[in-house]
């Protein structure tokens, strides 16, 4: 038999091993670049051809602010009236009626097959095919009437954002795992009771992030209304920079304001998106901001 070999006896315990941090190079050079190009265009912009009082002058200009409260509305009403359809096509897509459920997948791909820019055109210019709109109880009125700019971008964009809210909800309710229905049914609850009861809640957690992203979409999209128009804070920016030549400024003040507004809208999407957590278990809740700075405050309280 062969021996084993010999521990050497020159080894060295482990206690008296020094953990040395490894450098990582690759991450210096790379933030160095990053603050670097950051410098760059900090002094690009602070000496490029920008008058910033002109920017500060027009930032609370009220045919701006006009504007932007048409942006806002707009996108208010073309949200709630493409969640609602969305919803309503989801349920039609699931549904096991061959009708319906193809009625659903022909207005998906209607609507998510053709530009929103041509969509507006078409609603705007729909009096060329119904003259006259007849409600019944109410009378008849000229289309051009009733369908006013504002109506067909509200149509247009809420029409568009129903096709694919609808595809968000049906992958949110197809995320849920059929034993709940059937357990739901098993006590006794409708279809309609479990899918509002049992179902979306629980989709709302797969539902909202994609919800928030096309939020955020929407108040950019909108800007398209000008073609038929609607006078956004876009096309308010426009009228003037026509006029004094301060395209550059101009355009930098509906940037700020964009960017005010989706951070509104991002806040407002993390509040929800932690409210309908709160029943998953598969992962611990991030704090909020105000719960940060609290803990903050306590660690500084207890050190002291």
């Amino acid at each position: 038999m062969s021996e084993a070999p010999a521990k050497r006896s020159d080894s060295v315990p482990t206690a008296d091993l020094t953990a040395v941090p490894r450098t990582h190079y690759g991450r210096w050079l790379g933030a160095l670049a990053v603050v670097a190009f950051l410098c760059w265009l900090a002094y690009s912009l602070a000496h490029a051809a920008i008058d910033w009082g002109v920017v500060r002058h027009y930032l609370t200009m009220g045919v701006l602010l006009k504007g932007l409260l048409l942006t806002l509305v707009l996108t208010v009403v073309g949200m709630v009236l493409g969640v609602a359809l969305g919803v309503v096509v989801a349920m039609m897509r699931l549904s096991r009626n061959p009708v319906t459920s193809g009625v659903g997948w022909l207005y998906v791909w209607v609507f998510r097959g053709t530009p929103v820019y041509l969509q507006l055109l078409a609603w705007f210019n729909i009096g060329l095919l119904f003259p006259y709109i007849w409600l019944p109880g109410l009378g008849g009125a000229r289309t051009v009437d009733l369908v006013t700019p504002f109506v067909a971008a509200a149509i247009g964009l809420g029409l568009n954002q129903g096709a694919y809210t609808s595809e968000v909800v049906r992958a949110g309710i197809l995320s849920i795992d059929e034993g709940q229905t059937e357990a739901a049914q098993a006590l006794g609850m409708s279809r309609l009771r479990t899918m509002r009861k049992i179902v979306l809640p629980q989709a709302m957690r797969v539902i909202l992030p994609p919800i928030g992203n096309e939020t955020i979409g929407m108040l950019k999209t909108t800007s398209l209304a000008s073609a038929i128009g609607v006078s956004e804070i876009l096309s308010e920016a426009q009228h003037i920079y026509f006029v004094n030549n301060r395209i550059m400024e101009l355009l930098i003040v509906c940037a700020i304001w964009y960017l005010a507004a989706v951070s509104v809208l991002s806040a407002v999407q993390y509040y929800l998106e932690r409210h309908f957590a709160k029943g998953s278990s598969s992962r611990s809740l991030p704090d909020t901001p105000l719960q940060r700075l609290r803990k903050v405050i306590n660690q500084k309280k207890a050190v002291s």
